[in-house]
């Protein structure tokens, strides 16, 4: 007999419920949030008004959504690396299925209610998880909320942002800091909105940090992963099998897909940052500064002359959700803000000191660098 369970989740002035008759799908939802966002477990009973995710295990419903799918009018796409059909009803219902990973989603927009269903737990409480922080998203912008690219660190009393493209440094960064001393607030992107008094406010989007095993190793992490993982525990099940197999076998080179384009990585749950690593985690702050750092191999870390200018891929949407597309029509338009929030926190940044920086391999010594830069 299946028992229900229910968890909240909570960030700034929103929140949501998730309910599945499988308890490990919201054990799973509380543990992947609660580091950063306050996931906290509730009555069943409680979750009487949406939002809601509906989250179970079950395999005939998940049979009767696939085939629904298949009758309609769809598209396909990909999400979630895997094929998915989606189909729109006309009183505005959207319906999806993935039959490689045997999963079903469901937007009612008229109740608030999302489903996910599937035949096999884990599926389902990590398509689950990706589905209530998208929808937690949504409410978020439009409580006036933006989605940076970004990664932020905290010393409760300075925030700091680091923001570039792909490969300039910005998880090096924060992670450099955070082993130093410094709270870890986000990795990859962050929440900002302008509050009562001109400040940015700042909240974390929880999420699997992913790092390739020569940072790892940089960090003085590696020996540690590897005697977790010896000890029978697991990283994020996203992670590829052969960085584990990598990890184990103590290769600690760069590995990568095939064609060499792109690096297969690490892929740490937030709470393993501190569980396995030590670091401390934040859950909010206020910006004080930016940083835009450049990776080179043999580089002292230095300021360099150059201003940094804010572009369009430093908000999260478009191209930068390429695997998590909107396939249930879950945040506004564009997916990182409404265009004067764009505009109001770009305002917002530009008056904040701003440090263009050049940061080498040593990672200890752009640590050091960083920390004093940003005290003077």
């Amino acid at each position: 007999m299946n028992t229900v369970t229910a968890t909240r989740l909570h960030a700034a002035d929103v929140n949501i419920s998730m309910v599945s008759n499988t308890p490990a799908v919201t054990d799973y939802a509380r543990r992947y949030f609660g580091p950063w966002w306050n996931a906290f477990e509730v009555l069943p009973a409680s979750v009487c008004a949406a939002p809601v995710v509906l989250a179970d295990v079950d395999a005939d419903q998940y049979a009767t959504l696939h085939a629904l799918v298949e009758t309609c009018p769809h598209e396909e796409t990909t999400y979630a690396k895997a094929a998915t059909l989606v189909a729109r009803h006309t009183e505005g219902t959207i319906t999806a299925v993935s039959p490689t990973q045997q999963l079903a989603y469901r937007h009612e927009p008229a109740t608030g209610r999302l489903s996910v269903i599937g035949t096999k737990s884990e599926p389902v409480a990590l398509a689950a998880a990706r589905i209530a922080r998208d929808a937690m998203r949504g409410l978020l912008l439009r409580d006036g909320w933006t989605l940076l690219h970004a990664s932020a660190v905290t010393d409760n009393c300075r925030t700091v942002l680091t923001f570039g493209e792909k490969g300039a440094g910005k998880t090096t960064t924060a992670l450099a800091l955070a082993n130093l001393g410094w709270q870890l607030l986000a990795n990859d992107r962050i929440f900002v909105r302008p509050d009562e008094n001109g400040q940015l406010r700042v909240l974390p989007w929880p999420s699997a940090a992913a790092i390739g095993l020569g940072l790892l190793d940089a960090l003085g992490w590696y020996d540690v992963a590897r005697k977790r993982l010896e000890a029978g525990e697991a990283l994020h099940p996203t992670q590829h099998p052969e960085v584990t197999d990598a990890v184990l076998a103590g290769r600690r080179e760069p590995l990568w897909e095939p064609g060499g384009e792109r690096e297969r990585k690490v892929q740490v749950y937030p709470d393993q940052f501190a569980d396995w690593f030590g670091l401390k985690l934040a859950t909010g702050g206020l910006a004080q500064a930016v940083l835009f750092p450049r990776i080179r191999r043999d580089a002292a870390p230095a300021v360099e002359g150059c201003r940094g200018t804010l572009g369009d891929a430093d908000f999260m949407h478009g191209a930068t959700e390429d695997r998590y597309p909107d396939i249930l029509g879950l945040a506004p338009a564009g997916g990182s803000g409404s265009s004067d929030a764009r505009q109001s926190v770009a305002y917002h940044l530009d008056k904040l000191p701003q440090h263009t920086v050049v940061l080498g391999h040593d990672l200890a010594a752009n640590a050091a660098f960083l920390h004093q830069l940003l005290s003077e």
